[in-house]
């Protein structure tokens, strides 16, 4: 395990490769933004978007939206500063997991006067497949995620939208180098990305679910989006501002409500991100124990590239918190899918990265790198 030599990004992260000079490749895109004639590229989105004329058509555009910092930025800059009609697409959680704070930010889109498609998946196939998720792969949001990303494109599909605008680009802006497309902002790679990638769907048939009961997990394939002529176009890419902090001011003075139960709870050093629910705190900490970085990670990186925070303080910050998740999230979780606490740890030890941590004889997971320099 060996880190980034300006962040704290390690090379565990799957599908990064380290510069030869040992920049992780958000490191390297930041510092090339230096260069970059935002105006330029400004004018190249106005292009671009002159290639999908709206015609008969009742939208120029679909944008997937949670109501999160995120997407409550992309519809307003999309609406406000370009002059666009987009259909906003929202997929909806099971009642046990969606957050207040969640219903309230996508009903505070809708009163902002967006037009907005809420779709659901059953809630039975969904609670079945999170606990297959959980049991198989220790990821309970290998499914949902799945139909998250597939809602869009199929809804861009059944109402001949060929125009899907995303967000970041995870390829140039996390370091996912699988999602890169022809250009910074095609996003039709995004199929590439581990949670769609290579046969995302067998295992699901494996469990023993109709292939019928599936089609909210299907991503469009290839030919789809070729017979749809649908073209997802990064907006990140256009964004000279985009960043996590950037993106929750400008949707907070636009009625976001941001979490209130700490960074000792939720990893969220500024409560600003998975806002539409709670359980993505476990997976955050999985996923600390599985490739050696969370959530506060990912936070600090931004603040270290934007010489906002001194690695020094970024590297306590990941010491006490990226691994942070608060008991009752985890026994919530448990009991929607079935699953006794003590079980939900044991699936968990068993799949911590040994060559990272050690499980001791009483349970408890320890580093065995140091945050910062590695193994």
């Amino acid at each position: 395990m060996k880190y980034c030599t300006q962040c704290l990004q390690p090379d565990t992260r799957p599908n990064t490769v380290f510069t030869p000079d040992g920049l992780c490749p958000a490191c390297d895109y930041y510092a090339r933004l230096r260069h970059v004639d935002w105006q330029e590229r400004f004018e190249i989105l106005q292009d671009l978007l002159a290639r999908y004329p709206r015609g008969s058509r009742a939208f120029d555009c679909i944008i997937g939206v949670s109501g999160g910092k995120d997407s409550t930025r992309q519809a307003l800059w999309v609406r406000d500063k370009l002059g666009r009609k987009p259909l906003l697409a929202c997929l909806s959680y099971p009642p046990e997991q969606v957050t207040p704070r969640g219903t309230d930010n996508i009903s505070n889109l809708i009163e902002q006067g967006f037009d907005m498609v809420i779709s659901a998946p059953a809630p039975q196939t969904w609670r079945r497949l999170m606990r297959e998720s959980f049991l198989r792969f220790t990821n309970w949001a290998k499914s949902t995620e799945l139909a998250l990303f597939s809602s869009v494109p199929q809804l861009a599909m059944r109402y001949d939208i060929p125009l899907i605008l995303w967000g970041e680009n995870p390829g140039l802006q996390l370091g996912d180098l699988r999602t890169l497309g022809r250009t910074g902002y095609d996003g039709n790679n995004l199929r590439n990305m581990n949670t769609l990638a290579g046969g995302a769907m067998d295992w699901m048939l494996d469990a023993g679910l109709p292939a019928s009961s599936l089609l909210p997990y299907r991503y469009p394939s290839p030919e789809d989006f070729d017979a749809h002529q649908l073209q997802i176009v990064y907006l990140g890419w256009f964004l000279g501002d985009w960043s996590l902090v950037n993106n929750a001011m400008y949707s907070c003075t636009n009625g976001l409500t941001i979490r209130d139960d700490g960074v000792a709870n939720t990893g969220d050093l500024m409560g600003v991100t998975s806002l539409d629910e709670d359980w993505v705190t476990l997976n955050q900490m999985i996923k600390y124990y599985k490739f050696g970085f969370g959530r506060v990670t990912d936070y600090v990186n931004e603040e270290i590239r934007m010489g906002r925070m001194t690695r020094a303080h970024a590297t306590a910050l990941v010491e006490q918190y990226d691994d942070a998740c608060a008991p009752g999230y985890i026994a919530s979780f448990c009991d929607y899918i079935g699953l006794s606490v003590d079980a939900f740890w044991d699936q968990v030890r068993r799949n911590v990265n040994r060559n990272l941590f050690d499980v001791a004889a009483d349970g408890t997971i320890q580093r065995k790198f140091r945050v910062g320099e590695g193994l």
